[in-house]
């Protein structure tokens, strides 16, 4: 989905030594008035101008992980490193996973100043390929440290990808400002220029200018981190230069490599290695839809139609140590990313789309929000809504949560002998007995189904299903658990695949 992976962030996130000290605005630069209006201003007439791609650094190409590490971020040189909260700002060179120079200014009093790029910012030698990207090179993102400068938590870097640190401080999937044609041949506008503004204690917004060739856009980023983790509320006015056949808003990407409910893929060590385990639909009407994730055998797309849904989100539900063994980068830590748009969407759908990987450094998983009006060129889309990075799920529901899945071969055997068997665990119920499964299957033959308190676990509920599969292709699997002809859990969805 991009050139520039999750671990590429990572090892750039990694490359400073920490000290006190500071930085400020290019001290001989002319400031200039700033305001989130003539920043919307600026998106709408750069797109009646033709699409100009900004030129990579050719000394770029030569700057791998070795080479940035070892040209760390000077800590003295750090902005607003005078301020003990968490706004903190230091910056990345480019690289070979990011060789187009975004553009920095810093805001102060409705004022913007630009912010040179300087090469004594990175400690290196002389022979480092760092120190050959010249001296006007500009960087190639940025990201904020915590108050005490050991650990950061939000980078904005590559194309228009931003990322953050949950509760946990551990970093995981992605987001980004906007997606096009994910699905089929896809598109990455990118930000081309930022304005930092400190906002507050622990408080600070990123304004953004994105530029491609089918539309452009203003973001503005209100940033916060507590002891939940990373908030950021959002608005943003997107202009378009030509039609698009699948407009993604406000996306997220994440990978999903196996589970215990895909064992023979795994050809790791660990028992689970995946960022996100489900997408989580919110509708409008109070519904909740939770589809697990999938490591598909060939591309696939699932849509939730809605209008105006309450949220989405891809979760990290699974937070057990012993279930990924993982001492190094913490899977069970990984935060979840959960959207509540602030500006009704009216209607269209939560689209999932998921492609096949065989390792844990690509991210094959993509959700975001599809208009159902066709998108035409010339035309301005207004957005405005939150993120959340934490561990824990957005505001509690009433129905059981799907808790595990897991998968085998039936015994059912016979003329069946490709049947297999899908168990879903649902936890948070109070009911000990009445309950009963209702399943819809598209692609394939429901052969049995039951549905029982799980011994030993006060809460919970497994349902069975047995299916027959049609051929080669998943089975498309709709199931929930009822109490007298009402639903009581969420609607679980999964591609059962043979």
């Amino acid at each position: 989905m991009t050139d520039l992976t999750r671990r590429d962030m990572i090892a750039l996130s990694s490359a400073a030594m920490l000290m006190p000290g500071q930085l400020h605005a290019q001290d001989d630069a002319v400031a200039t008035a700033f305001s989130w209006k003539t920043l919307v201003a600026q998106a709408q007439a750069l797109s009646r101008k033709p699409y100009a791609q900004t030129p990579h650094n050719a000394a770029a190409a030569k700057i791998g992980y070795d080479a940035l590490h070892k040209a760390q971020f000077r800590p003295e040189r750090t902005l607003w490193n005078d301020q003990a909260d968490a706004t903190g700002v230091r910056f990345f060179p480019l690289s070979n996973t990011a060789g187009q120079p975004v553009a920095i200014n810093i805001v102060e009093n409705g004022r913007a100043t630009p912010l040179r790029y300087d090469p004594t910012m990175f400690d290196m030698t002389p022979d480092n390929p760092v120190a050959q990207l010249g001296p006007d090179a500009g960087f190639a993102g940025f990201r904020f440290m915590n108050a005490a400068r050991d650990a950061d938590w939000l980078v904005f870097m590559g194309a228009s990808y931003f990322r953050a640190a949950g509760a946990e401080k551990q970093y995981g999937l992605s987001a980004r400002a906007i997606a096009i044609d994910t699905s089929s041949k896809e598109e990455f506008p990118r930000f081309t220029t930022f304005w930092l503004e400190r906002t507050g204690t622990d408080a600070v917004t990123v304004y953004a200018l994105l530029d491609g060739e089918s539309v452009t856009g203003a973001f503005r980023f209100g940033n916060g981190i507590d002891e939940e983790g990373v908030h950021q509320n959002i608005e943003a006015a997107i202009f378009t230069r030509r039609p698009i056949a699948e407009l993604g808003l406000m996306p997220m990407t994440s990978m999903f490599w196996y589970d215990q409910a895909h064992r023979k893929l795994a050809t790791d060590w660990r028992p689970e290695i995946h960022d996100s385990d489900g997408l989580l639909v919110r509708s409008a009407t109070g519904t909740s839809h939770f589809r697990a994730l999938a490591n598909p055998k060939a591309p696939h797309t699932s849509d939730f139609p809605e209008k105006s849904p309450r949220g989405f989100g891809l979760l990290q539900r699974d937070r057990n140590f012993d279930h990924y063994q993982d001492d190094g980068v913490f899977y069970h830590r990984r935060p979840s990313l959960w959207v509540t748009p602030t500006k009704a969407l009216g209607a269209g759908k939560v689209r999932l789309y998921e492609f096949p990987t065989d390792s844990e450094y690509t991210d094959n998983v993509a959700a975001y929000w599809t208009p159902a009006k066709p998108v035409g060129g010339g035309q301005r889309i207004d957005l405005a809504y939150r993120l959340d990075w934490q561990s824990v799920e957005p505001a509690a529901q009433s129905a059981g949560k799907v808790e595990n899945v897991l998968r085998g071969f039936s015994d059912v055997g016979g003329a069946q002998p490709n049947a297999m068997r899908l168990v879903v665990d649902f936890g948070g119920l109070s009911a000990k007995t009445g309950l009963s499964v209702t399943a819809e299957l598209k692609g394939g033959t429901l052969l049995k189904k039951a549905a029982y308190p799980i011994l030993g676990r006060p809460g919970s509920w497994r349902a069975v299903l047995d299916v027959n599969p049609a051929g080669v292709d998943p089975v498309d699997v709709q199931l929930s658990l009822m109490q007298g002809g009402a639903m009581v859990t969420e609607l679980f969805h999964y591609p059962l695949l043979p």
